[in-house]
């Protein structure tokens, strides 16, 4: 069992911690990513990531414009967080950068929207230590995990603000699993310019030895989760919380937990069921036609939040 009780990688890279039935849309998007879909490629940047000990530490980002709008003037941005596969280094390698041709990108895209998708520290090709790490599993950091996956979507945001084909206000930042586990960080602390946070099957330590529904402590997880809505001061974000019933990595009784704690604390989230999606619904956000059931709360959530 790794270290941090993560389950492997069972996925394209480029979708993070997902499962089973998102693999066959990997051809597809692969096709897509290669001139099969209206989006180009878009453009790889560079942000820079304020380390603990104050260095910059680089990583890439692969920002999609959508195509000009009358009018003119800059998009607003959405920014796209993956998961993880935990530990395991060779399983972090194989991630790469969501393609503009990928059904995420494409959904927000058609709505006028930038997409900017990040690859964390430790991930891809990045050789520089991994450090998402919350420590052995019998007394994880999951708080200390969030914070620094924050560290990551801070850094982004900032360098994507710096573009005049992006608002700089108004932007929107979305996460998968560990992805959205930062962004509930995140939110307690927004960085400039962020004004909607939507969390998508948010927490770590799922799958224990890739056994469904154990999580290596789920008591620690729902402490934990309080101890990001208490850290948030006046200018702490509302979230967007989406799970669904059959979600293998954070089960219904877990998220209600979580979700009881974040609200003790002081946190404001709308907690979404949503239904149940093929045979996981860890699966969801970057499986097959997930969107249809993700999209309408997440557009509805952006809306309202300008």
């Amino acid at each position: 069992m790794p270290r941090n009780g993560a389950a492997p990688s069972r996925a394209p890279p480029y979708l993070g911690m997902i499962g089973r039935s998102a693999l066959f849309i990997g051809a597809a998007l692969l096709l897509a990513a290669c001139g099969g879909g209206p989006p180009g490629e878009g453009e790889v940047i560079t942000a820079a990531v304020a380390e603990p000990g104050g260095a910059l530490r680089p990583i890439q980002a692969r920002l999609c414009l959508p195509p000009p709008r009358a009018g003119g003037g800059p998009a607003r941005l959405v920014v796209v967080n993956h998961g993880s596969p935990g530990a395991d280094r060779a399983a972090r390698a194989r991630y790469a950068l969501l393609p503009c041709g990928s059904a995420i990108a494409r959904h927000f895209l058609a709505r006028g929207q930038a997409v900017l998708a990040p690859l964390r520290r430790g991930y891809g090709a990045d050789e520089g230590p991994w450090m998402e790490g919350f420590g052995a599993c019998e007394s994880p950091d999951y708080a200390g995990a969030a914070r620094e996956t924050g560290r990551d979507i801070r850094g982004a945001v900032a360098a994507a603000r710096a573009r005049p084909e992006v608002a700089p206000e108004g932007i929107a930042v979305i996460g998968q699993s560990a992805g959205g586990w930062g962004t509930l960080a995140l939110a307690a602390d927004p960085p400039p310019g962020v004004s909607a946070v939507v969390a998508v099957a948010p927490g770590r330590g799922g799958r224990r030895g890739d056994r469904p529904n154990d999580n290596c402590r789920p008591d620690r997880l729902a402490e934990d989760t309080g101890r990001l809505a208490a850290a948030g001061g006046p200018g702490a974000l509302p979230v967007l919380w989406l799970h669904t019933p059959n979600d293998s990595f954070f089960g219904t009784e877990l998220v209600a937990a979580m979700a009881a704690a974040h609200a003790r604390a002081g946190g404001r989230a709308t907690l979404l069921a949503l239904p149940a999606y093929g045979r996981d619904g860890h699966d969801l956000f970057y499986g097959r036609g997930g969107e249809a059931s993700w999209g309408p709360p997440v557009d509805a959530w952006l809306d309202a939040h300008p």
